[in-house]
């Protein structure tokens, strides 16, 4: 009896130190399940197929954008729980709490549950093409250091690992502009730029806009869906003008548009 007691307080302990115990069990028994449909050889399929001959070619499929969001929640602690839970059906591969803490929840290759009904480019199902990184940040505050010092060394390893383009680090709310707000207008995308990871603007004081400019075009020429041209505009504004003022773009904030579409183009 006594030594089921002393066992008791050790799985306990073990408890303690791993709060996300059950969860790991369930990612690697999915995982492992995974890993058998890929294994298994298709049954004869709707096609028709004489047989099955397994190409020498191939590798896992990668990711090609990074996509970054702010949590809207109030710690680190209620995102990891809220990433865990099965009945929110939302996830992201990488969360960045304040103090630069980075917690990989999904392995790269896997799809994630973070960028919703989505759009960039000709691109419709985001969260087949990306990876997510979740900022803790409620969505009024600004980024700690810590945060944005460890966000610079996760995209540098992504980066690398995944040859990903450097036009392809955008943000939540660029790839969902009618539903979303994130990252907040406190996001450094000036920073992330000039270490390589997505793209901003020069001077324009000199710059002419040709008679021809449409800022509509322009908004789809860098990626954004023109369905609803006001939220695009929005989203726009608040990616490299820091600005969520409602409205259309005024002469300066065109030739910000401009510079940014050359670079896309």
């Amino acid at each position: 009896m006594k030594y089921r007691f002393y066992i008791f307080i050790l799985l306990c302990l073990g408890c303690a130190r791993n709060p996300y115990a059950s969860t790991n069990k369930i990612y690697k028994q999915q995982s492992n399940e995974f890993a058998k449909v890929i294994k298994t050889y298709p049954v004869k399929d709707s096609l028709n197929t004489v047989a099955f001959v397994g190409t020498t070619n191939f590798n896992l499929r990668k990711p090609n954008f990074v996509i970054i969001h702010h949590t809207a929640q109030n710690s680190c602690e209620q995102t990891l729980k809220t990433f865990t839970l099965s009945r929110t059906q939302v996830s992201a591969h990488y969360v960045i709490c304040k103090d630069g803490t980075i917690h990989h929840m999904l392995n790269d290759y896997l799809r994630a549950w973070h960028a919703g009904v989505s759009k960039w480019g000709n691109d419709a199902d985001v969260n087949s093409s990306s990876i997510g990184i979740e900022l803790d940040n409620n969505g009024y505050e600004s980024f700690t250091a810590d945060q944005i010092k460890s966000l610079l060394r996760l995209l540098a390893a992504l980066k690398k690992q995944y040859n990903i383009p450097q036009a392809n680090f955008i943000g939540h709310a660029d790839v969902a502009p009618t539903r979303k707000n994130d990252p907040n207008v406190n996001f450094p995308w000036k920073k992330l730029a000039e270490n390589g990871y997505g793209y901003w603007y020069d001077d324009t004081t000199n710059i002419v806009l040709p008679s021809s400019f449409n800022d509509i075009l322009a908004l789809r020429i860098i990626g954004y869906s023109v369905k609803d041209t006001t939220a695009a505009i929005t989203a726009f504004k608040r990616h490299w003008l820091q600005d969520t003022l409602a409205g259309g773009l005024d002469t300066s904030q065109e030739k910000v548009l401009y510079q940014v579409m050359k670079k896309y183009e």
